[in-house]
Formats: structure tokens, C-alpha cells, sequence
């Protein structure tokens, strides 16, 4: 199955804003692009909520019917391994693969000899179209990158034949994830990578490599522009060259897992795409949630006395919160307001430290970022969270599809 030119990872953990999220890719597709909305859910979010993966697909296709979306539009099994993919496979047509925590697992002498043989093309000078430099390798470098992600992507190999056993001949997208992981990949080491990939004969659609720079939850990224730039305009010529030289789909992109709201970023990838044609896959995750606490803050009365509630707990609970995300966090806590003074807060105030804006004097990056990583919290109330989301839902639906729209898509897209 291949995906379109451009395709945008949503998340709805508490499955209530398919519709919001979807008015959004309309409002685009009125304006002359089309992008196709890509429904993802991990299996650890899964299992904070107490959801099963049937419930996005549900919520998904209530939406597309509604709305009558005539366009493709797909159902993401986040982030998947071989322990967890069995769970997703009866409802989801996309697939995250993800290795990264085997990068760096030394594969045995014989099988990075073997790779080194069998792609000897690779080494020395190569001069690929669109990459700012040319690329050099010798046996010694190319048998070392092999090494150190040959196994990785042996593991992706066995996922995604799995997938395929499982499914038989329903078309499904693959897409191969490297990016949680310490170090980013550079163009010569995702040369390597994709030749590994070819060889274990995984029809690739997209791919996510760790980029340079901080990819923090929920707020904007930290680090050199124009290297991200460079490096993103060369590891697009870069799958160009792969898909050619190793049979790979032609369609192969780049996916960026933002970790949402990379807004410096988006005149970047724009100006790329626009003068090398290609297309992307970017994946937003999380930030639905808290435009639903946003919208239950302006609502004020019950809305507003659970986000403060929220808050409160999230506050006295900062590591038990942060610990898994650590990574992708960077929360100062110093600059988080106590619960007192957050209780006495109105409703557009607490709304406006969350939402992001951040030439908005109110705006606080830490609270977004604490709340960014709290959605169980909110999970563990039950019908009394999904219930405010019910009674309050014209004003959440429409803080859904203004930041899809405004703050994503018109920077990305329509400029």
C-alpha cells in the first residue's frame, strides 16, 4: 500500500476528536491540498487509557463516513514491536515499525563481512543528486555503520514479515522507526541503513531517523535551523538514490516524529519539499489532549475545576510523570506555578499558559510540557473526563481543528 505525497500522524488517546481533527483536512483540501490523516495510537498509550486499537479505527471511520472524506486516510499501529504488534494487526493499515532499541546491538563479524561484500558499491566516493557533499565510505566505515544497525533492521525484517503472515494479501504501510535513540543518524549512515533494509526486502513507504537537535513533547524545536535544513534536504536526496539503487518504493519519504508543534521547523521542511518535490510524513502525537483541556478550561464550571485538578496532581506527581519521558522533556521546574495560584486562575488564563503560543506573554512551555506528559491522569477519571468532553464539545472540537489548522498546517502547507 502506498501512501500519498503528504500524509500528518494524529493522535486521539481518549478517541472523542476524530471529527475536529478531521474538519481540519478538509479546511486544507478546500484550500487546494490534500493531505491524508493518519489515526496513531502506541501500544503504551493503549495501556494507560484502557483502550484496545479497535477503538481508533472505530472512532476513525465514524468521522471519514460522516464527513464523507473521499480522500485515502489510514490507522497507525504506533511504535510497534514483535511483543506488541498482534494486538493492532486486525485494525490497523499503517505500520510503525520500531528498532530502536536495538541500534547498536553489535551484529557478528561474519554477517557485517557478508553486507560489506554484498554492497561494495557503497564503498568509496559517492556524488548523489541534491546532497550538499558527496558521500565517502571505505570498507572499515561502511562495515562499522552495518554493525552497529544491522540487527535493527534485521528486527524490522521479522516484524514486518510477521505483519505480512498475519495479514496475507491486505495491503499495509510500513514505515520504520530509528528515531528514539541517543544519536542522530547522518546521510551516510541512512544510506547504509536503507541498503540493510532492502536487503531484508521490507517495502518501505517511510521511514524516521533521528534528526540533529531537541525534539521535546508538545513544544517547539531547539537547534541550528539551517543544519537541520541541510541534513533534511540530504537525507531526502539520499532515499531518492536508495529507492533507485535498491528497489525500494518510489514513494519512500521521510517521516518526522515531532513529537508535535516543531513550529520553526515548518518553514524548513516546506521550502525543502517545494524544491525537491518530495513528500513527508509527519506524526503530531499527543497535543490533541491538551486542546481538550484547553477547550474544558474555557468552558469554565466543572471543565475548568478538573483541569485545575489535573494540574494539582500532575504537580505533586512531576517524576512519577516525567520518568518515561525524560529524553524528551525539559521542564524547568522552577517556572511551574504553584496549584494555589493556578486555582485561582480563570478559565482563558489557564488556557492560554497551556496553549502554544509562545509570543503570548502567558504561554508557559513547563506547564504545556507537565501536562503534555499527564494524559493518564486524566485517563484515571473515567466517564468524568469523557463525560465533560461530551457536554463541552463545540468549544474543545474547535481548539482540535484551529492548532491542526493554524498552527500546522498553514505553515506546513499554504505558507
Amino acid at each position: 500500500m502506498s501512501l500519498p505525497r503528504f500524509s500528518f500522524g494524529v493522535g486521539d488517546r481518549f478517541a472523542h476528536q476524530a471529527a475536529a481533527q478531521l474538519a481540519a483536512f478538509e479546511r486544507l483540501a478546500a484550500a487546494g491540498v490534500i493531505v491524508a490523516p493518519v489515526w496513531n495510537k502506541s501500544n503504551r498509550e493503549h495501556t494507560f487509557i484502557g483502550s484496545e486499537p479497535a477503538s481508533v479505527r472505530a472512532a476513525a471511520a465514524a468521522a471519514v463516513t460522516t464527513g464523507r472524506w473521499p480522500h485515502p486516510w489510514f490507522v497507525d499501529a504506533d511504535h510497534i514491536r514483535l511483543e506488541t504488534v498482534d494486538r493492532f494487526v486486525e485494525t490497523s493499515d499503517f505500520f510503525t515499525i520500531d528498532v530502536a532499541d536495538s541500534i547498536g546491538k553489535p551484529a557478528s563479524d561474519a554477517d557485517v563481512a557478508a553486507f560489506v561484500s554484498r554492497h561494495r558499491e557503497l564503498a568509496g566516493t559517492l556524488t548523489i543528486p541534491g546532497c550538499h557533499e558527496p558521500i565517502e565510505l571505505d570498507e572499515q566505515s561502511l562495515g562499522a555503520i552495518a554493525r552497529h544497525y544491522l540487527l535493527a533492521c534485521r528486527e524490522a525484517g521479522e516484524i514486518y514479515r510477521h505483519i505480512q503472515g498475519r495479514l496475507g494479501s491486505r495491503p499495509f504501510v510500513t514505515e520504520v522507526s530509528m528515531d528514539e535513540t541517543d544519536l542522530p543518524q547522518t546521510p551516510p549512515q541512512l544510506l547504509v541503513i536503507l541498503a540493510l533494509l532492502a536487503d531484508e526486502r521490507i517495502p518501505l513507504e517511510t521511514i524516521a531517523p533521528k534528526f540533529t537537535g531537541r525534539f521535546n513533547k508538545g513544544v517547539d524545536y531547539v537547534g541550528d535551523l539551517a543544519r537541520f535544513e541541510r541534513e533534511f534536504a540530504d537525507d531526502i536526496a539520499v532515499l531518492a538514490f536508495a529507492a533507485d539503487r535498491y528497489g525500494l518504493p518510489r514513494s519512500l519519504k521521510l517521516s518526522v516524529h515531532s513529537g508535535s508543534d516543531k513550529f520553526s521547523l515548518y518553514p524548513v521542511i516546506r521550502r525543502v519539499l517545494e524544491s525537491t518535490g518530495a513528500g513527508v510524513h509527519l506524526k503530531t502525537a499527543g497535543t490533541t489532549w491538551l486542546e481538550e483541556l484547553i477547550g474544558l478550561a474555557e468552558s469554565g464550571g466543572d471543565g475548568l475545576v478538573l483541569a485545575k485538578e489535573i494540574y494539582a496532581y500532575a504537580l505533586d506527581h512531576v517524576d512519577e510523570l516525567c520518568g518515561p519521558y525524560a529524553t524528551v522533556i525539559d521542564i524547568d521546574r522552577a517556572k511551574l506555578p504553584s496549584a494555589t495560584e493556578v486555582n485561582g486562575w480563570s478559565g482563558p488564563r489557564l488556557a492560554a499558559a497551556i496553549r502554544h503560543v509562545p509570543t503570548n506573554p502567558q504561554f508557559n512551555a513547563n506547564v504545556r510540557q507537565l501536562l503534555h506528559v499527564s494524559f493518564k491522569v486524566a485517563a484515571k477519571q473515567g466517564a468524568r473526563y469523557t463525560n465533560l468532553l461530551t457536554a463541552n464539545r463545540e468549544i474543545v472540537a474547535r481548539q482540535v481543528t484551529e492548532n491542526i489548522f493554524d498552527r500546522h498546517f498553514r505553515p506546513l502547507f499554504l505558507g
